[in-house]
């Protein structure tokens, strides 16, 4: 039987973008279905197993749906969230895919459909119009692409890119001049099957059994510069579980990745080959440090629980839109600390331009910056035209499938980011639906408006290092920078404002002396008497005052500072700092 239903809003696709895009458009009054392929709905945060996500860390960047996330995984998540060294957010995602699920049946105009995908995209000229999946279809005004590999642009004939660009394109300084060995051999990045394996203590795990293709020499010197003890810590979260998803010799898969969009046979193929060598490292990890570990059991809704439920796509399909953010977009300005500022941007994001490659290591530091004490990404904008097709109404798009190139789509994948562009798309959808407008019709004005003043999740849509959304003056500058964008600071910092009260009573309190080894090198030797004090720590921090006291410091200074200890990292997470004591 082939239902037929209507709405103002589909998303295709349960994952980060597509899911914040459904309770976005929701949220703002429009009647939204949402169908998923998979049970769990966040894609890379949850049913990807990407516990550990990365970028718009910083204090000032946690706003939005992506900053009321972590606000409920703080309030959720038995031991913190500053678990691991390479987030410093990690968490269960079962939790994760509470919040959404709890988030979703909050809203009674919003249909979430799990099971499905996309097999038809239907359209009226140059307008798609619905889509039909296995026993129903959906027809709506907006219709948004929220799938992991773009599957919408396909179906429905979309013009999109896939995989490298050369440098003469758009002149990218990392582009290749000409195809190569790696573009040849790696046509996208490549992906991860996620496995969260656990520490059972003084018991024997069970054994992991080797796929059918095993070949040991491929994990040769997976931890061999870091150590199994780090190495383990990267992905840790608490419970003595860590999230796996290791680039050197670990179970990044990319061989022949073109399959993934050649046919259901061929992506199915990839995809048991990317599971399989996942499983392969987890029985090497376990033949290599012992049945202390194993796979963990119940994490994930599936016959491996272990193992998430779809691998962790970092490039898909990428829609051919009004505008392509390129490499130079994310890049920071010469003698500055953000990447230039578009017009109509509509989300942030703060992650540098990372790629993977198996055995292929591509610098970061360049396309970086210190800041509060440790590396971090420039921070860059999403300007709403690379949401919108070319020349095909009624559609959206909403994850890693945004008008981006190769090159810049390091940075623009990562998951607080892609979040961000859901809940632009989100807006814009609904905005289209109550104004009668197609999305390129659609006043940029309009839609950065209603995201800066959301009633539940407002969110920043231009970079400022020095403001949170609980400052009285944070819409203030964010309108005065989109109003006169030849005033936005190269340094990312407002005028002087006034800093926040903070509560610090539920931090760890530590006496010790400072030390700089470098501009943004912070070190602190403890020397109140707590199991901390036997190491050195890393200082950093996520708030921007705290940078602030911390670049003024001398040498030797003793200080009393509050925050969180990262055994994993060996770093203090400083929140609030002591008048300095001589």
């Amino acid at each position: 039987m082939n239902q037929k239903y209507t709405a103002d809003v589909l998303v295709v696709g349960g994952g980060t973008g597509g899911t914040a895009a459904a309770i976005q458009a929701a949220r703002r009054g429009a009647k939204t279905i949402l169908v998923s392929e998979f049970a769990w709905l966040g894609g890379m945060l949850t049913s990807a197993g990407v516990s550990a996500p990365d970028g718009n860390e910083l204090e000032a960047f946690q706003t939005g749906l992506w900053g009321a996330f972590l606000k409920e995984l703080r309030q959720r998540q038995p031991g913190g969230l500053d678990n691991s060294w390479v987030s410093f957010f990690s968490y269960d995602p079962r939790i994760g895919a509470e919040i959404f699920a709890d988030w979703v049946k909050e809203l009674p105009n919003l249909q979430w459909i799990s099971g499905k995908v996309p097999l038809e995209v239907l359209r009226q000229g140059d307008c798609i119009t619905g889509v039909r999946f296995a026993d129903f279809t959906v027809t709506a005004k907006i219709i948004l692409d929220g799938t992991e590999l773009g599957d919408l642009l396909a179906l429905g004939e979309v013009p999109y890119r896939w995989g490298w660009e050369l440098q003469s394109e758009w002149g990218e300084p990392s582009a290749p001049i000409a195809p190569n060995a790696l573009t040849e051999r790696y046509p996208v990045q490549s992906p991860t099957w996620v496995v969260v394996m656990q520490d059972f203590g003084d018991a024997e795990a069970p054994e992991i059994l080797p796929a059918p293709n095993y070949d040991p020499s491929l994990f040769t010197g997976a931890w061999s510069d870091y150590g199994a003890e780090k190495f383990l810590n990267y992905g840790r979260s608490p419970g003595g579980r860590f999230m796996i998803n290791w680039p050197i010799c670990g179970n990044d898969y990319g061989q022949k990745a073109d399959r993934l969009i050649k046919s259901d046979i061929a992506r199915r193929e990839f995809e048991q080959e990317c599971f399989w060598h996942s499983q392969n490292f987890a029985h090497f990890i376990q033949t290599q440090l012992g049945r202390r570990y194993g796979l963990a059991a119940g994490v994930f809704p599936s016959l491996s629980p272990a193992f998430a439920l779809h691998p962790y796509y970092r490039e898909s399909r990428r829609l051919e839109g009004l505008i392509t953010v390129c490499e130079q977009d994310i890049l920071p300005l010469a003698g500055g600390n953000v990447a230039a500022k578009f017009d109509d941007t509509v989300a942030v994001g703060n992650y540098a331009n990372d790629h993977h490659y198996p055995g292929v290591k591509f610098s970061l530091q360049p396309k970086s910056i210190r800041w509060g004490g440790r590396w971090t990404g420039t921070p860059f904008t999403i300007p709403y035209r690379c949401l919108v097709p070319k020349s095909t109404d009624g559609l959206l798009v909403c994850e890693k499938n945004i008008s981006v190139s190769h090159i810049a789509n390091g940075a623009t994948r990562l998951q607080p980011v892609v979040m961000g562009i859901g809940q632009a798309a989100g807006m814009a959808a609904a905005l289209c639906c109550e104004l009668e407008y197609q999305p390129r019709d659609l006043s940029v004005r309009t839609l950065q408006t209603a995201l800066l003043t959301d009633e539940q999740c407002p969110t920043a849509i231009v970079p400022l290092f020095n403001v949170t959304t609980n400052h009285p003056e944070w819409l203030n500058w964010q309108i005065h920078y989109l109003e006169n964008p030849e005033a936005y600071p190269i340094s990312g910092n407002c005028p002087a404002l006034l800093v926040n009260q903070y509560d610090y009573s539920n931090l760890d309190c530590f006496i010790g002396i400072f030390n700089r080894l470098d501009q943004q090198d912070y070190r602190f030797s403890i020397i109140n008497p707590t199991e901390f004090s036997h190491i050195t720590w890393q200082i950093v921090t996520l708030r921007s005052h705290i940078d602030k006291q911390l670049q003024a410091l001398p040498q030797q200074q003793k200080l009393t500072v509050w925050g969180h200890p990262n055994s994993s990292g060996h770093w203090l997470l400083v929140e609030y700092i002591d008048e300095v004591s001589n």
